[in-house]
C-alpha cells in the first residue's frame, strides 16, 4: 500500500504520486492516467479501459475475418 498526499493545484485538488509508482506505473509527467470505479473501490492504470474493451473487440474481428483483411492488405 502507498500513501497519496493531497494538495491544492489552483483551485482543483491533485495528487501527488511517488516516484516508485510511477515506476510501476510506466508513466512519466505529461502521461495520462485512468482512475476507474470498481465494486472493491478504485482502481488507477494508465490504460484506458475503454480503449482496451476496444481493441478487445477489434481482436476478435482481425481474427475471425483474417483472409478478408489480408485480401484487403494487399
Amino acid at each position: 500500500m502507498q500513501a497519496l498526499k493531497l494538495m491544492t493545484i489552483g483551485n482543483s485538488t491533485g495528487v501527488v504520486l511517488p516516484k516508485e509508482v510511477t515506476a510501476k506505473l510506466k508513466v512519466e509527467k505529461g502521461d495520462s492516467i485512468f482512475l476507474t470505479e470498481t465494486p472493491d473501490g478504485y482502481k488507477l492504470t494508465p490504460y484506458s479501459p475503454e480503449f482496451e474493451t476496444q481493441m478487445t473487440a477489434a481482436r476478435k474481428i482481425m481474427k475471425k475475418r483474417r483472409n478478408a483483411l489480408r485480401e484487403l492488405a494487399k
